[in-house]
């Protein structure tokens, strides 16, 4: 089955679905090792392993190839951030075609203006109803798979009121799309309204810190969300664990004292199956 069609069944099955976060090959591989049945690339994780905050600051060109490695690293469905689709309904139809050849299951593209910023950081804005629906239909027709499954985001809850951004993802999904993602609602009571006032499978963003409760999975599916991504947990504790081992380093010159808590050397190489490419070098090497 491919992943693609994979994710199809999670979305059409009953119940809940956390699709943890990754921002590199690295991370998106511990999440398939971990047992999730989904993997969530997200692009404020990858502008910040650049070292860049999340405000549209990366090129379409540059998520293209991030996303490919993370794709080939993997054999889930993997779910990517398309942002605002990098500018008007025809850079949408060139982004789509490019994130499709990457072979992903899955992309949410957003209503923000182009540069768009992270949907938890204040001063966003929004284009029109009109135009984001002109911009989804343009990815519906870009694609040339079906089973390339359309996420819909809105960000407008900030800027227009919770009744607005349920009107505007209303128009998105007639227009095409298949999940709908009302982003940052603000407390239990909106959270629990969406699933009921879409007609296709919602989706939730979970995370510690930002706008939204982040709730237990099973109230989340119990409200009728269908799936949900948890974008950051990862790079937040991959920062904390490196900066506690690069105090330890620098104040005492090595890291025997904590050598106890980090990965071993095979785990390590375990993480990225070292020994099937050791494997396929005697192979070719002892053909050659």
């Amino acid at each position: 089955m491919s992943s693609r069609k994979a994710l199809r069944k999670i979305l059409a099955r009953p119940g809940y679905t956390i699709a943890a976060g990754a921002y590199d090959g690295l991370s998106a591989r511990l999440v398939e090792q971990a047992g999730f049945e989904a993997v969530y690339l997200t692009g404020g994780g990858f502008s910040r392993a650049n070292g860049f905050p999340d405000i549209g600051l990366l090129t379409m060109t540059e998520i293209v190839g991030w996303i490919g490695r993370c794709v080939d690293a993997v054999g889930i469905p993997v779910i990517s951030d398309m942002d605002t689709g990098y500018g008007n309904a025809l850079n949408v139809v060139r982004a789509v075609r490019e994130f499709e050849r990457t072979g992903i299951a899955a992309f949410h593209l957003e209503d923000q203006v182009a540069p768009k910023k992270c949907g938890h950081y204040e001063g966003k804005a929004v284009v029109s109803k009109n135009e984001m629906v002109g911009k989804i239909k343009a990815a519906v027709d870009a694609r040339s798979d079906e089973e390339l499954v359309i996420i819909a985001r809105t960000d407008s809850i900030a800027m227009e009121g919770f009744e607005s951004a349920v009107e505007r993802m209303q128009a998105y999904l007639e227009a095409g799309a298949d999940v709908g993602f009302i982003e940052a609602p603000q407390n239990r009571e909106q959270l629990a309204k969406i699933p009921g006032l879409l007609n296709k499978p919602a989706l939730v963003n979970v995370f510690e810190g930002g706008k939204t409760p982040a709730l237990p999975a099973a109230e989340f599916e119990t409200m009728g969300f269908r799936i949900g991504i948890y974008p950051s947990q990862t790079q937040r504790a991959a920062i904390r664990a490196m900066r506690e081992m690069l105090a330890v380093l620098k104040a005492e010159g090595g890291t025997a004292s904590i050598e106890h808590r980090l990965a071993t050397f095979q785990e390590r190489e375990e993480a990225v199956d070292t020994a099937s490419w050791t494997a396929r070098e005697r192979q070719y090497m002892a053909e050659a």
